[in-house]
């Protein structure tokens, strides 16, 4: 299937804090584009700006022939694809489904099996960046599943992010996307040690960042979320309940493999108890409040 703007005529179900700037990259570009959400009123920015709403995930499924997905956790995933009304069982011969929800590998390669069997094609394709790389269109997307489709889907890819990277067969975007989870897992400890670390000796972590964000120890997370640390500010770029989602993915993945991941172990319950204290809806910067003390 070759993508061309005039016919393709795309779905987007998931239109929370990135999903939204997601579907607006589209919606700009001149993407027919269909929307559902459980929550309508988290849809109306994209329908405000032409996107049509649909009342179900199966009204939107006839009427598209490429559908994108970015909602919370595994079990929603499950169910937007694989319940009786959900996607699988209803799109048409031909369709194109990425989901691109941070879920579970396996369930990624059930999802591809499930599409071929429908003669459509599944594409695993979940992202980072946050909801700075989601409004900037700077994703990185790491995707799985055959590679044909996903060269079909690079012109939609670049309009959503810039690092775009075929992983290999379905489930392998998943994978990925775990290796990412537990960098970050480990380093965001070292970031809110090292600006509490500042804070504490009397130094200014604002000038102290200047410093530290321009040499090794620069990260992503670093340079983005820091300031914000520094600031107080823990609204959710990527919420903390989603965080610890991912991680027990990754833990569980891993142990599947026999490999050890103590950082991410730490990392999931320092995340536990920040969100055992009422912080699961702030972003993942809120950790920093556990250190600054």
């Amino acid at each position: 299937m070759k993508i061309s703007v005039k016919k393709t005529i795309i779905g987007f179900i998931g239109t929370g804090v990135m999903g939204r700037s997601m579907a607006g990259h589209l919606l700009r570009a001149g993407y027919p584009l269909h929307v559902y959400n459980r929550t309508k009123a988290k849809a109306e920015e994209v329908i405000q700006k032409g996107a049509v709403w649909e009342d179900s995930v199966q009204a939107l499924a006839g009427k598209c022939n490429v559908i994108i997905s970015i909602v919370g956790f595994p079990d929603d995933v499950k169910e937007v694809y694989l319940a009786d009304s959900g996607l699988i069982p209803t799109i048409r011969e031909g369709t194109i489904v990425i989901d691109m929800t941070t879920s579970s590998p396996q369930l990624a390669s059930t999802i591809y099996a499930a599409a071929k069997a429908k003669n459509c094609h599944a594409l695993d394709a979940p992202v980072s960046g946050g909801d700075i790389g989601a409004r900037e269109a700077r994703l990185s997307i790491m995707v799985g599943g055959d590679r044909t489709v996903f060269e079909n889907m690079l012109p939609v890819f670049k309009l959503m992010g810039e690092n775009i990277v075929y992983q290999g067969p379905a489930g392998s975007g998943q994978h990925t996307k775990m290796a990412n989870q537990i960098a970050i897992a480990s380093g965001m400890i070292g970031v809110c040690e090292a600006l509490a670390y500042a804070k504490k000796s009397g130094l200014d972590p604002q000038t102290v960042l200047k410093s530290i964000g321009g040499g090794a120890a620069a990260s992503w997370s670093l340079n983005n979320l820091g300031p914000r640390m520094i600031a107080g500010n823990f609204d959710p770029g990527f919420y903390i309940k989603h965080f610890i989602k991912d991680m027990t993915i990754a833990l569980e993945s891993a142990q599947e493999m026999h490999l050890e991941t103590p950082g991410l172990a730490l990392a999931k319950s320092l995340y536990e108890s920040l969100a055992g204290k009422g912080s699961a809806d702030e972003g993942t910067q809120a950790l920093f409040k556990l250190f600054d003390l």
